[in-house]
This record gives structure tokens, sequence and C-alpha cells, in this order.
């Protein structure tokens, strides 16, 4: 069986007896360009791959490892997989996200139909600016959270109800 997952520089190092962190450095330094990179300057703050744009994009924010704020926007069609990220933008405040995602051509963002996004005023401002053509559809997530909380609420309200009730029949049997 051929094993077809990728292997990162330290495991390659070790099948070849040569130092993993060294010959990572050395990819990173030299064979993969990345010192050329032309989104390098930008890269912590901002990126944008205006050709994964789709008719179908998603918008959100998300907290990374230090807990920096995001805001990822990706084409579902692509299903997580290549070509599924549309931008990376640092923070989650409205002006520099819109500003940035004006950088994609405006024919582009003139192609997205649909966009889904949480409950968040934000996210929808970014949504109306940059994809003015695109219908907002709220995700999943969000409405299923809702309605479990109005359920729970109309739940805990019935068995306060019970409760009381129950109590009002503990009376009338100690008084009768």
């Amino acid at each position: 069986m051929v094993n077809t997952k990728p292997n990162d520089c330290h495991t390659i190092g070790g099948f070849y007896g040569v130092n993993g962190k060294k010959l990572g450095r050395q990819y990173r330094d030299y064979l993969s360009e990345f010192k050329q990179w032309k989104d390098k300057p930008h890269a912590k703050e901002w990126l944008i791959f205006s050709e994964n744009i789709g008719k179908h994009l998603s918008i959100d924010e998300t907290a990374l490892s230090k807990g920096e704020l995001y805001t990822i926007i990706t084409n579902k069609k692509a299903k997580g997989k290549k070509g599924a990220i549309v931008a990376i933008l640092e923070g989650t405040k409205v002006e520099p996200i819109i500003e940035l995602l004006l950088k994609i051509p405006k024919s582009l963002r003139d192609k997205v139909k649909e966009i889904t996004l949480d409950m968040a005023n934000s996210m929808k401002m970014i949504a109306k600016k940059c994809f003015p053509k695109a219908i907002q559809v709220t995700d999943r997530f969000h409405v299923q959270k809702l309605a479990l909380e109005a359920l729970q609420d109309i739940r805990i309200k019935h068995r306060w109800e019970a409760i009381d009730q129950e109590n009002e029949q503990i009376k009338t049997v100690a008084r009768g």
C-alpha cells in the first residue's frame, strides 16, 4: 500500500538521516521561493485569492491560536479543499475589511449570487458593500442555535408552571 499522506520536514529528515529542522529551513529559504513571495509583506494582515471566488461564498470571523481575530471568506463549492479560501483578513472591523475586499475586481464580486454569514451586523454590512448582487443567507448553525434557545426557554417556563401547580396541590392536600 502506498502512503499518500503528506509528510513534514522532520519526518522526511528522519527517513534520510538529516536534521529535519534544517531541512525545513532550507526548503523555506531557498527551494520554496518564500523570500520572493509577492504577498509576503502583507501576508500577516491579509491574503486575497480572487481566482477562488465563486457564486456561493461564506464569511465568518474566527480566532486563531493566540486569540487573534480574522475574517475569512471561502468558496462553498470547494468544500474546504483546494481553492476554498477567497480571503483571510486580519480583524473584524467593517471599514478595513471592506477596503481590502474592494481590491477584488468588481466583475468577480458581482458574480457572487449568495453569501452565507452569521447574524453579526458587521458581516451583513461587509457582504452588502462588497457583494451587492448576492443574497445574504444566515448560516444554519445560528438559526438552529436560536431555535434551540427559544425551545429551552419554553421548556423552562412550562417546567416552572408544573412545579408551581405541584406546590399548590401539596398545599391543598396539607390543609385538607
